[in-house]
């Protein structure tokens, strides 16, 4: 298998990104945690090159920007613009799913590849099987209601429209009954083996859990939902910012599992959830233990003093990382 990622970032801080963006500000999910950074890419892909050697190409998905310590010409690294695959009358754009749903349009991009986020950290060695198996994604198939989560107003809209296009598509009882292998699974954990048993009361989808970590891809699942959905995929990529009308890449995971074209697996074992607060002391453990063999740090809905919890995290990085990757100058 040749197995790629693709990795979007962008800067926040820079005035040029800043001044476009002011220049196109309407209703939408505009905060700055959106596009905050805290100064930890350079150590996903010192992760990379130390844990995931076997990855042939990541994909660095940005609008015209770079890092200044990034090696441009890496042999490993693909610079990709916004121009460079996505619709030009979609541009300029600042919304994460409209730039994750056309993936599948990067020039190179391999069938099998991973999406990841530039707020995961790597931590230990990962094998290819890990995240597929006979070109198919390793995931988990977890049902869980959508919920109504007034702290954020898009995303349980977001879900729910994934589920919207995965009802449209799928029957939920008929579709236990042809893999029940995918909803049983005692691989899975406890909870969600149960939430699966427990959603066979209710005949109609509810929502879906998916996990907030790296997402094994299949570039023609993009393609097929793009044929299936055009007017679903066309709102999302023209919303300049989130937006209620979105949905997102979860959808092209749970669409790959409906049709049955993965490999059960508890994904969470080897993986774990922080969102960055004023007491981060879990986190800073994880890192200096590897207590997992990714983590996500995630910018979450609250209020917290954003300085301190980057210096810190970088410090613990620095130290958990010390050596240059060929990503760096």
């Amino acid at each position: 298998m040749q197995i790629d990622i693709v990795l979007p970032w962008v800067d926040g801080s820079d005035p040029e990104w800043q001044k476009i963006r002011n220049q196109y500000r309407e209703d939408g999910d505009d905060r700055v945690e959106r596009y905050r950074d805290f100064g930890i890419l350079k150590y996903l892909f010192r992760g990379i090159e130390t844990f995931m050697p076997w990855v042939r190409t990541v994909h660095f998905v940005t609008m015209n920007q770079i890092p200044e310590w990034m090696n441009a010409g890496c042999e490993k690294l693909h610079l990709v613009d916004h121009r460079d695959y996505m619709p030009h009358d979609c541009l300029p754009t600042f919304n994460s799913n409209a730039i994750e749903m056309n993936f599948h349009r990067i020039e190179g991009l391999s069938e099998q590849f991973l999406l990841f986020n530039d707020d995961f950290i790597l931590l230990r060695p990962m094998e290819e099987t890990d995240w597929f198996r006979n070109g198919k994604p390793v995931d988990m198939l977890a049902l869980q209601p959508d919920v109504a989560n007034a702290d954020n107003e898009v995303m349980p809209y977001i879900y729910l429209n994934n589920a919207m296009v995965i009802a449209r598509h799928f029957n939920k009882i008929e579709n236990m009954k042809q893999q029940p292998w995918a909803y049983f699974n005692l691989r899975y954990p406890f909870q969600y083996f149960a939430y699966n048993n427990l959603e066979r009361l209710w005949p109609r989808y509810t929502g879906f859990f998916t996990a907030h970590g790296p997402s094994p891809m299949l570039k023609s699942a993009f393609e097929e939902l793009w044929e299936m959905e055009p007017e679903v995929m066309e709102t999302v990529s023209h919303n300049r910012f989130r937006a209620k009308t979105d949905v997102n890449q979860y959808l092209v995971r749970e669409y790959t599992k409906q049709k049955g074209n993965f490999v059960p697996e508890n994904i969470l074992k080897n993986f774990r959830y922080f969102e960055l607060s004023d007491d981060n002391e879990a986190l800073y453990e994880c890192i200096r233990t590897k207590g997992a063999s990714v983590i996500c740090i995630n910018d979450a809905n609250h209020s917290f003093d954003a300085e301190t919890a980057a210096r810190r995290m970088q410090e613990c990085l620095e130290s958990a990382f010390p050596e240059k990757s060929r990503f760096e100058r």
